[in-house]
């Protein structure tokens, strides 16, 4: 019996698709890299909200060290004989406190501060007090005692730290003292007791571990900026998103003020205090103790492209409708001039004004700003009519720098749809794509790239975070959909040149929003599973994009993929392919990996296989339980080109092989 050999071609083909469908065979092309990947398309976002400066990076442990609050002694305690006054040395910061005898030999006067949900003190570690103060009606000599106290359920309290400081001169003077927490202590309180009869005056009054990161008086918490450290990341966004529009525009983020003495930084208003009346937080301010100096030394520590966002004119338009709460177009020149002086302070040399501020502050050597953001999440035909006036004066003063606008709050739709073309029209280089979004969207974003417009703007993911529909929290599942949707980014890489997860920090005490990337209270912090989602892509970024299809078709989670997601670079460095394929179904998928043309001499060395699962995709790691979620790494064979292996339901797998 004759078979047809259109017949035996048919049959052979549908056998190979059923075998492809059956082992999800994913084709790598490895003899031509494609798309270079940009150094900064995996990085950080920080904005002040949830306690993430005051009360988290920002390492100083007392509230209100000025008396500024709008409640002068909010976070404070006195007793005796305590008055405020408000003709200090510090201009932007005039309020301090005189404590004077209280009449008694029996009474006491004095001062305790609460700290940021109670201060965090380590047994074992030293703590910088430090206090401007003065004797304001002479004498030759007077002492405070500062005391570390333990409260109690019973209402007892014991100091199990202190020391005396003498205060000696008749002008304005900064103290300090080391104390050394004999005990392990979250909830400290910071007591001043006046142990003469002299009257002082204090003003500034300061609190710091000892071992901040890098050892910086005016520092940062150690293990909350090492956890940023560890991701390596690209690009380094601040202050913030809507902070940066302000509540209104006297709240608005306003770089000058934050730089210089750090004793007279004014304080600012944080919008996120009053925001949800269900999350309020009355007491939440902006020391800017932690100010666009410290943002860019930090980017500089931490191998980061500072990347500052500056308010265009607008405040936050979601809380102001009326065109009145607005700078006008042709009232911009002073913020204009803003952006320009902030590049100045960066890059300038030292002789120039805002060059020598830097210089002053202890950073001779210019910080090589190369990105510059304007406005945050504003729409309509305001935003390009505000924006159209920075890009011409910075493109005039400095032509090199590369200007990010935004397209909005949304990730589609009218405003969306406006902004892009308007970006297009007004050149800038990147536009800043925001999306909050549930499970269902990230599962159907797997190709959003991949027919974007080559000849425009680049894209930078600046703000996004799978929230779940009902699980608005941090868990496995989201931090899953989130490694999907990033084989997505990284596919595009000749597109997308940066991203952003965010929020970054939460203090489990003060958050206002969630999920977010690195919780922590006043000990320690615990990396979330979106934060290791994060840490696998920066650290295995490579250097070039390499094609990766399914049946010629790229791996999106489209229908038919069996909820498969997948994406391959090289790292010319090290000549190392990596590929990354996550599994969002809940049935297990077996995967080939077939890495095609490979010279005859080409060897793929036996690799590693690093997978991040859970079991329970409701779980995720807690300051209780932080490894509850880790990534496992294990050894793979490959056999020639082919890798055959099982991917488990609801899986992250990373592969790597050195091209020999």
């Amino acid at each position: 019996m004759k078979i047809h050999k259109t017949l035996i071609a048919s049959l052979a083909l549908s056998a190979g698709m059923t075998l492809s469908a059956q082992t999800n065979e994913m084709v790598i092309q490895t003899k031509k890299p494609g798309a270079e990947i940009q150094p900064t398309m995996y990085g950080l976002f920080f904005e002040d909200i949830n306690y993430g400066a005051d009360g988290g990076l920002y390492a100083e442990l007392v509230k209100n060290r000025s008396f500024e609050f709008p409640q002068n002694l909010m976070g404070w305690k006195t007793f005796g004989k305590v008055t405020l006054q408000n003709d200090g040395p510090f201009e932007r910061n005039p309020h301090y406190v005189r404590l004077t005898e209280p009449g008694h030999a029996h009474k006491r006067t004095g001062l305790e501060n609460e700290g940021f949900f109670g201060i965090g003190i380590k047994s074992g570690e030293e703590y910088r007090f430090s206090v401007w103060a003065r004797l304001p009606q002479g004498g030759t000599s007077s002492k405070i005692r500062v005391e570390l106290v333990k409260p109690n359920s019973m209402g007892e309290q014991h100091a199990f730290a202190s020391q005396d400081l003498v205060i000696d001169s008749k002008d304005w003077k900064k103290y300090q003292v080391i104390l050394k927490g004999g005990i392990t202590e979250p909830k400290s309180i910071l007591r001043i007791f006046l142990s003469s009869t002299t009257t002082v005056d204090l003003e500034h009054v300061s609190l710091f571990p000892v071992d901040t990161w890098k050892g910086r008086e005016n520092g940062l918490r150690k293990d909350l900026a090492q956890d940023l450290a560890d991701i390596k990341p690209g690009v380094f966004r601040f202050p913030g998103g809507c902070i940066v529009e302000g509540t209104d525009l006297d709240t608005r983020y306003d770089w000058k003020k934050t730089v210089g003495p750090v004793e007279n930084r004014p304080l600012n208003e944080n919008r996120w205090h009053y925001t949800f009346p269900h999350r309020f937080y009355p007491d939440y301010y902006q020391s800017y103790g932690m100010g666009f100096y410290e943002f860019f030394l930090l980017s500089e520590e931490i191998g980061a492209e500072p990347l500052p966002v500056l308010s265009c004119g607008l405040a936050c338009q979601f809380q102001n409708n009326d065109a009145e709460a607005h700078v006008a177009v042709c009232d911009l020149d002073s913020y204009v001039q803003d952006a320009l002086d902030l590049i100045e302070f960066a890059n300038g040399d030292v002789n120039t004004t805002w060059g020598k501020v830097r210089a002053d502050m202890g950073h001779p050597a210019p910080f090589n700003l190369k990105f510059i953001g304007i406005g945050n999440e504003q729409w309509g035909p305001e935003y390009p009519e505000h924006l159209a006036p920075f890009i011409t004066a910075i493109r005039k003063a400095y032509p090199e720098m590369k200007i990010i606008g935004s397209s909005g709050p949304g990730s589609e739709g009218k405003d969306f749809d406006y902004l892009w073309p308007e970006m297009k029209r007004l050149k800038v280089d990147l536009v800043d794509e925001h999306f909050y979004r549930p499970e269902s969207w990230f599962l159907s974003q797997g190709a959003r790239y991949d027919n974007y417009d080559r000849k425009g703007p680049k894209v930078f993911a600046g703000e996004y975070a799978c929230h779940g529909k009902g699980k608005k929290w941090n868990h496995f599942h989201a931090a899953l959909l989130e490694a999907a949707f990033m084989t997505g980014m990284e596919r595009n890489a000749d597109i997308v040149h940066m991203a952003t997860y965010a929020p970054l920090f939460a203090h489990v005490e003060g958050w206002q929003w969630r999920p977010d990337m690195i919780w922590f209270d006043n000990m320690s912090s615990v990396r979330t599973a979106s934060y290791l989602v994060q840490q696998l892509f920066a650290l295995n970024k490579g250097s070039n994009v390499l094609s990766l299809t399914m049946d010629k078709k790229n791996v999106t989670g489209a229908e038919g993929q069996n909820g498969l997601f997948a994406s391959a670079v090289w790292e010319q460095r090290d000549n190392t392919i990596i590929v990354k394929v996550v599994n969002t179904s809940d049935k297990a998928q077996p995967v080939t990996l077939n890495f095609a043309g490979l010279k005859k001499q080409d060897v793929l060395s036996d690799g590693v296989c690093i997978k991040l699962r859970s079991l329970n995709i409701d779980a995720d790691n807690t300051l209780e339980n932080p490894t509850a979620i880790q990534p496992q790494e294990s050894p793979v064979s490959i056999e020639g080109n082919i890798l055959n292996a099982e991917l488990e339901p609801y899986t992250f797998a990373l592969y790597k092989f050195k091209k020999k």
